[in-house]
């Protein structure tokens, strides 16, 4: 029996329209729910976010408002997983553009004191990261050496105190097939229900 978790579920996908990625953060929901989790589910293309244009905005400006109920559920659950599609290998700039806007100081990190590393806020929490791409996922860790999930996991999430953080590659999303794309539907079946 998996003990319940609040899940904050991130659909980083920049288009509404359906997507192979708006199913697999559905059934990640979907799953999430069936056992128990108490899940809170943003689609990150209904938001409004304008993006960052200087280092006083992002240090120094306020949140819109968009994004603050992501803020306090990401604050207040156990879990957080965002799904998005690897473009020019890394996310999408409207979803980084999200995730700037979210991650702001003093929500994921205290810099208020400028001769100390920064505090994690975020100490306590897992992460998992659902990434497709076109390419295989393989290629993409070992040729490629995974630079934009590197990016994310490690200056983004694990600078904040996200631990652990796991990653889920889904490589060749256009050339693998719908049984292809079933048969890793079931598999984030399987992470939405242990909330992984």
């Amino acid at each position: 029996m998996v003990e319940p978790k609040r899940i904050t579920l991130l659909l980083g996908h920049p288009s509404r329209n359906r997507s192979y990625c708006r199913a697999l953060a559905e059934r990640y929901r979907d799953a999430a729910v069936k056992a128990g989790h108490g899940i809170s589910f943003f689609d990150g293309a209904s938001l409004d976010v304008p993006f960052l244009h200087n280092t006083e905005e992002f240090e120094s400006g306020e949140p819109p408002e968009s994004v603050r109920p992501l803020q306090a559920a990401i604050s207040e659950g156990e879990h957080f997983v965002i799904v998005f599609p690897m473009w020019m290998g890394t996310l999408p700039a409207y979803t980084k553009a999200l995730i700037e806007q979210t991650f702001r100081p003093g929500f994921a990190l205290d810099m208020s004191d400028p001769t100390s590393f920064p505090k994690q806020l975020m100490k306590g929490k897992s992460a998992r990261i659902i990434m497709t791409m076109g390419m295989p996922a393989a290629a993409y860790r070992f040729i490629f050496r995974a630079h934009g999930l590197k990016n994310l996991e490690r200056s983004l999430l694990g600078l904040c105190g996200f631990k652990p953080i796991r990653s889920t590659l889904i490589g060749r999303v256009e050339a693998g097939g719908s049984e292809y794309r079933e048969r890793w539907l079931r598999r984030i079946d399987k992470l939405g229900a242990k909330a992984a």
